[in-house]
């Protein structure tokens, strides 16, 4: 190997823990029903380890350079965990927080008691008295179908 080539692979960028990056993906199952996508629309930047990308995806994009184009399946486990039953509650009108606009079929974001960080649930219920949240993630219990175009790292 010559020392010209030695070079130009040193200066090739990998995506590390802490990078700045530009790029696209999707999202979607096993069947191809797709989640959420970027490549008809702007890319995302993101600053990894941020919580921008949920850390399972964030971990599939560590080693990858700009410009590549990867398809990763991965297994419920490996992406979002398996769903869990025990993860949905129904909870009394009167022990919601009054400022919270409740609306069937939406996500709603609490705070958590401690002033800290904050979590959410999925309103599958309502009725006068109270309401039926689903606090497991959306894609928890599937397979998933990653998709992603490196444009840049920074």
């Amino acid at each position: 190997m010559s020392k010209a080539t030695d070079s130009c692979e040193l200066m090739v960028q990998r995506v590390c823990c802490d990078s700045y990056l530009t790029l696209h993906y999707r999202l979607s199952d096993s069947a191809g029903n797709e989640f959420v996508s970027t490549f008809d629309l702007s890319p995302a930047t993101l600053l990894m380890g941020s919580g921008q990308l949920a850390a399972p995806l964030e971990k599939c994009l560590i080693g990858l350079s700009a410009h590549q184009h990867q398809v990763i399946e991965l297994s419920c486990d490996e992406a979002f965990g398996e769903y869990n039953p025990k993860l949905v509650e129904r909870i009394a009108r009167s022990a919601l927080p009054p400022d919270i606009e409740l609306k069937e079929n939406s996500l709603i974001e609490f705070g958590a008691p401690d002033g800290g960080a904050s979590f959410a649930g999925f309103l599958r219920e309502l009725n006068d008295t109270t309401a039926l949240f689903d606090f497991n993630h959306p894609l928890a219990g599937k397979p998933i179908r990653f998709e992603v175009e490196i444009i840049g790292i920074m």
